[in-house]
């Protein structure tokens, strides 16, 4: 038996490496393609360009683990059946299961070095490609000056170009806006032709002009001038050379402090998530009592100190209503107000009133229309601020909800790992197929399926339809039953996913409907 455990983790280990690197190789790829518009045309120097590959590499080993263990796993068992030696295996009285031993205890050590990268590793990585991914798409585009289009590269200039010879590197009809003094278009420089290059050190862009001429707008004392009577001074210079000399320091590729994203949930480990995920709760539990109890203070009950005084303030209230009035209102206000506000008060639905129709209907006719429409502004408001107010709870609930989503994932996708091998091994003892053919074919297939199921979990989560403890574990809770039944048709020598099968299976078939047409 050890020699046959031997036999099966060489056997597996070298497709494993091989597919493992295949598979982050095309997740790079994609990553690439993802932020290809970012990446060109901003002149980074190839070290830059190295870094960003380094970080998203050790990023995505999360995901091409578990692809590796999959296609490696359909790889290594359908070689062993396309050759018969598992036949021969079984022949010799060992089972499928204990020949999977080693490679199930071998999976789960992987998936618990998946696990510990995830939560050591995953944060650091994903804060460097964060902050660098965040300079690149801030780094202005390097020097392209395109003809007929004005170029904002510079700043405070905008220049402008007709032609260019890329022989001799002549520009003809040049001209240049000058923003330096953040009045807009006051100064123009226009010129026939010029010559432009850059220092050796890449400081200064130099830019040499022929016979042309520069407006510059003056200064003008408006004051107690009406639009009429304006002068708009200007003042215009000719020449037939003039040097100007650009600076070219902004167009450096300059690097953030990374302390500024080290606390998205991204780049947070279990503790600190569960640290953090505590921390936002609670907050949001205060911030939601907080905001109960002002609205129930502020918009729905009115108190005051000096009740019965300014009970007695409305004269026409007759005194039945009084006694009414003392154990129906509650009256919340730093002012004296008269009976006649409080009425209206009551109608807004900031006070509780037990009569509010024998107390409405005591108002005259004029009194009750305004009572009304300060009602309706009143509950307006109040509607209004309950509106906004919720869209920040919202906001707090889906940060809460991405922090619990972050735990879950470093456990799950190291999870993933035991489940593909659950589903790969056994499928390639039961197709009996090896190479990288019809393995790539088939754990493509299943990686699709459970990264389509895992994004769709992931954003159910994300918006509360699902808790997160079922949004990142669906894709598990699917494919792994799919995994057992596969291991028991693979024990059980089932022929299932035997294309034979199925063709005899339709052979017999039209055998029997030929018969019963020939009759």
């Amino acid at each position: 038996m050890k020699r046959l455990h031997k036999f099966i983790i060489t056997s597996y280990l070298g497709p494993l490496i091989l597919t493992f690197f295949i598979s982050l190789f095309v997740l790079l790829l994609q990553f690439l393609w993802k932020y290809i518009d970012d990446l060109a045309g901003k002149g980074l120097d190839w070290t830059v360009i190295a870094e960003l590959m380094l970080y998203a590499s050790a990023r995505l080993v999360p995901m091409a683990l578990p692809l590796a263990v999959l296609l490696s796993s359909i790889m290594t068992f359908g070689n062993l059946g396309e050759n018969f030696e598992l036949t021969a295996i079984k022949s010799a009285g060992i089972s499928l299961q204990k020949f999977m031993l080693p490679l199930i205890f071998l999976i789960i050590i992987i998936s618990i070095g998946a696990f510990f990268y995830s939560n050591r590793v995953i944060p650091y990585t994903n804060l460097k490609t964060g902050a660098l991914i965040y300079d690149i798409k801030h780094q202005r585009p390097e020097l392209q000056i395109t003809e007929g289009v004005f170029y904002n590269g510079i700043k405070d200039f905008s220049i402008k170009i007709k032609e260019k010879d890329y022989k001799t590197n002549l520009l003809q009809d040049i001209m240049i806006y000058d923003h330096r003094n953040n009045k807009g278009n006051y100064f123009v420089t226009v010129a026939d032709s010029g010559y432009m290059k850059i220092t050796p050190d890449e400081t200064k862009l130099i830019l040499t002009l022929y016979n042309g001429h520069s407006y510059e707008e003056m200064d003008e004392n408006i004051k107690n001038k009406s639009y009429r009577k304006r002068k708009y001074p200007q003042q215009k210079q000719e020449f037939e050379k003039q040097v100007i000399n650009f600076d070219l320091t902004n167009l450096d590729f300059n690097r953030s402090d990374e302390n500024l994203f080290k606390n998205n949930y991204q780049m947070l480990n279990i503790s600190q998530l569960e640290y953090a995920e505590d921390s936002l709760k609670h907050n949001y539990k205060k911030r939601v009592n907080e905001f109960s109890s002002n609205l129930l203070k502020r918009n729905y009950f009115k108190r005051e100190k000096n009740f019965k005084q300014n009970l007695r303030a409305r004269k026409n209230v007759k005194p039945k209503f009084e006694k009414q009035l003392k154990n129906d209102i509650i009256i919340n206000t730093n002012k004296k107000d008269t009976i006649n506000k409080i009425v209206k008060q009551s109608l807004l639905g900031s006070i509780s009133i037990k009569n509010i129709d024998s107390l409405y209907y005591s108002l005259s006719k004029k009194k009750k229309t305004v009572a009304m429409k300060n009602a309706i502004t009143y509950a307006r408001a109040t509607h209004n601020t309950i509106i906004n107010s919720k869209k920040q709870f919202n906001y707090k609930a889906e940060v809460i909800r991405r922090h619990a989503i972050e735990w879950h994932r470093k456990f799950s996708l190291s999870f993933a790992c035991l489940v593909f091998f659950l589903i790969g091994a056994p499928f390639g003892a039961i197709v009996r197929k090896g190479g990288l053919g019809t393995p790539v074919v088939i754990s493509v297939l299943f990686f699709i399926i459970y990264y389509m199921i895992s994004i769709s979990g992931e954003k159910f989560a994300r918006e509360g339809v699902l808790p997160p403890y079922i949004g990142m574990w669906i894709s598990s809770y699917i494919l792994f039953p799919i995994g057992i039944f596969l291991s028991y048709k693979a024990t059980t020598d089932s022929v299932i996913l035997n294309p034979d099968f199925y063709l005899n299976f339709f052979k017999k078939l039209s055998k029997k409907y030929r018969k019963k047409t020939n009759k």
